[in-house]
Order: structure tokens, then C-alpha cells, then sequence
């Protein structure tokens, strides 16, 4: 199947940039489980092929509905911004399933992507459904049940280390809560964040990861050690290190409701910007 596109869009920018973690370029097309089958996925120039999905699952897990050029004209405010615009058009955020989303974030503590990326593979495979595609051997992700019956000690054989017992403690409450996903969206941002804090092993970062990645929450900005060095280099240009909150709160004061949008362009080009604000 074909999508031509009509909005700018760069897939390939937009599934390698960190924000999803199953997302594999095999022979020129891009593969991932995503709900209960595998997508498959290329782009040459202004159309997509795809198989394994609908056009309408296709527009709404990229994105392609949300007017990005509106979204991009707001955030562009400033050199750094406007240079990250430039270089990284078409980078989109993802509509992420929330329960994967919210247990990959918990893996995301203190790791690097291919940790992150091995961990939620390992509780794929052990707690998904085996999927095929083209000889390929994928895993679904495991839903809230799988996990919640699980002890921490069967989940940390999935190398997650002292993630376990928060991973299990998510999956109770996603299992216990059927609605939480519809509640989350349905509150304000600040009100959606002190809900998700209140779990276990789910801090600031984590909790900004999933409301901006799964929730459509545009205000919140995930703040790691690239994007507090950029925001205290090249914006404040402090010495002093920031803290989460102040460079959170910079950034939503600056780039004002689509703050989010603004980190991930900036985090798109973080080497870059970062090397230069040493």
C-alpha cells in the first residue's frame, strides 16, 4: 500500500531520534511491532509504502494530522531553534500505544538507547505473542495483565534490573485502571504529571517522556543531561547546573504551548548544539 503525502514529513528522522525504542531499518524499509502486527515502512520522496497497517493507523501514529508547519512557525523564536527547524523539517512525534510507552520510559532510567531498546525487547519476548514478517521473527508488547501477575523477580530476568518491581507496580495499575489512558488524556498537563508521578519509579523525566509521546501533551518537556547543557549553555548561559524544573520551565516560558515540539527538534540536533555551548 501507498500514502501520498501532503504534509512534510522525514520518517526517517522521526522513528530514529529516540522517541521509540522498536523501530529496526532492514533492507531500506523501517519495521516495528506496533499493536498486534508488524508495519513496514519506507519513504521515497513525498510517498510512503507501508504494509501491515491502514492509511488511518498510518496518519495517526505519525502524526500527519497535526499541522506541523503551524507548529513549527510558533516555536521558531530564536537562531538555535530556527537552525534545528531547518536541518530536522519533517521530524514528527509519534501517537505511541501509552502502556509501551510508559513501560519503555520506565526502562529508559539511567540507560542509553540500546538498553532501552534491549530491555522492552526482552519483555517482549518474553511476555508478547510471536509475529512474522517477511522470515523476520517480531514480538507484540505485552499488555497490563501479562506483567501485573508476573514478581518482580521473573521480570528482572528480562535484564531490567531494579526496574522490576516499578514495571509491575505500572502494569497493577494500567490492569486495575482500564480507563487510566482516557483519564490521562482527558487532564491538564500539570494535573496528568502528578498522576503518573505518583507511581513508583516514575519521575519528572520519565512522566514528561509518555505525556509528550503517547498524550499529545505539547507542554511537557523532557529534560536530560544534552538538553539541560543546551538550555544552560546556549539559552541562560549559566555555569551553574540547572535543575529539571528551571529548565523545564524555561523552555515551556520560551517556546510557550508546543515547548515540547521545540525540545525535540533541539534534542535532534543536541551534538551539535551541545558542542557548541562548551
Amino acid at each position: 500500500m501507498q500514502l501520498k503525502l501532503t504534509v512534510p514529513f522525514n520518517l526517517d528522522l522521526s522513528v530514529s531520534c529516540g522517541q521509540s525504542f522498536r523501530w529496526r531499518k532492514i533492507n531500506g524499509f523501517w519495521y516495528a511491532p506496533v499493536g498486534d502486527s508488524v508495519w513496514k515502512v519506507k519513504q521515497e520522496g513525498d510517498t510512503l509504502f507501508y504494509e501491515g497497517a491502514s492509511d488511518a493507523d498510518i496518519i495517526r501514529y505519525f502524526g500527519l494530522d497535526i499541522p506541523l508547519d503551524d507548529i513549527l512557525q510558533d516555536i521558531d523564536r530564536d537562531e538555535l531553534i530556527h537552525s534545528a527547524v531547518a536541518s530536522c523539517r519533517g521530524l514528527r512525534l509519534h501517537r505511541q500505544p501509552p502502556f509501551e510507552c510508559l513501560i519503555s520510559y520506565i526502562c529508559a532510567t539511567c540507560a542509553n538507547i540500546p538498553g532501552i531498546q534491549l530491555r522492552v525487547e526482552n519483555l517482549a519476548k518474553m511476555y508478547g505473542r510471536e509475529l512474522k514478517s517477511d522470515g523476520m521473527t517480531f514480538y507484540t508488547f505485552p499488555n497490563p495483565e501479562d506483567l501485573a501477575c508476573e514478581s518482580p523477580e521473573n521480570v528482572r530476568l528480562c535484564k531490567v534490573g531494579y526496574r522490576d518491581k516499578y514495571i509491575c507496580g505500572a502494569a497493577a495499575y494500567a490492569a486495575e485502571n482500564p480507563q487510566w489512558a482516557a483519564d490521562i488524556f482527558s487532564m491538564s498537563y500539570a494535573d496528568a504529571k502528578r498522576e503518573l508521578t505518583s507511581l513508583s519509579g516514575v519521575g519528572q523525566k520519565v512522566a514528561d517522556c509518555v505525556l509528550l509521546f503517547a498524550f499529545e501533551k505539547y507542554e511537557a518537556v523532557p529534560i536530560d543531561v544534552w538538553m539541560e547543557r543546551i538550555f544552560r549553555t546556549r539559552y541562560l548561559g549559566s555555569e551553574k547546573k540547572l535543575s529539571y524544573e528551571k529548565a523545564a520551565g524555561y523552555a515551556r516560558e520560551h517556546f510557550g504551548r508546543y515547548a515540547g515540539y521545540a525540545q525535540e527538534y533541539l534534542f535532534a540536533e543536541r551534538e551539535i548544539l551541545a558542542k557548541k555551548g562548551e
